[in-house]
């Protein structure tokens, strides 16, 4: 392997695959517009695990309100597959073509997967751990619509009240949250 590697550092045309044999990663497939969920669907009667993070939106009309489904990122559908997987994939009807760095492709992390998970509230990860919050703790919002901002406590009013100043605009947001959709964070914020 140490030869392979050398290689690959010394030739900068040796593209990057992120397929393994064994392991099932993320990857993101481009899509026919407004095609995404046929994609899923079709993924899913071949055995391959599909993803599209859904937001609802709602349309108002003179008589009646109504809720649909569409999805976060228009035009692309995650899925998660090994290198066997690879060419059922690009045989499903609507699909073009995996998103790639040039010629590289490169899995979408975990982490990532989780976070837009989080975003459009198919995650809400709540600990069972007590969390003390004290005063000047960096902290992250990690469910709900605010998932992901970071900020300094500023002060805890009550049992699920906190004052969190947003560091990078200096500017501070009273908000009335679950202290469970709240964690410490170990970065801190600059000044």
């Amino acid at each position: 392997m140490g030869k392979g590697n050398s290689t690959i550092g010394n030739d900068l045309n040796v593209a990057i695959n992120h397929l393994a044999e064994n392991e099932a990663r993320w990857f993101a497939v481009m899509t026919k517009y407004k095609c995404e969920k046929y994609v899923a669907r079709h993924l899913h009667k071949k055995g391959v695990t599909a993803y599209i993070p859904l937001i609802e939106k709602v349309k108002k009309y003179s008589r009646k309100t109504k809720k649909y489904n569409v999805p976060l990122i228009n035009c692309f559908t995650f899925v998660h597959i090994t290198k066997d997987e690879y060419v059922k994939v690009l045989e499903t009807e609507y699909v073009f073509g995996f998103l790639r760095q040039r010629k590289d492709l490169i899995c979408v992390p975990d982490e990532e997967i989780q976070m837009i998970k989080r975003v459009v509230g198919e995650v809400v990860e709540i600990t069972s751990d007590i969390q003390e919050f004290q005063s000047g703790m960096p902290v992250e919002i990690i469910g709900g619509t605010l998932t992901g901002i970071r900020g300094n406590l500023v002060e805890q009013k009550g049992k699920n009240t906190f004052v969190v100043e947003l560091q990078s605009i200096g500017y501070q947001l009273h908000m009335d949250i679950d202290r469970n959709l709240l964690k410490p964070v170990d970065i801190q914020y600059g000044t």
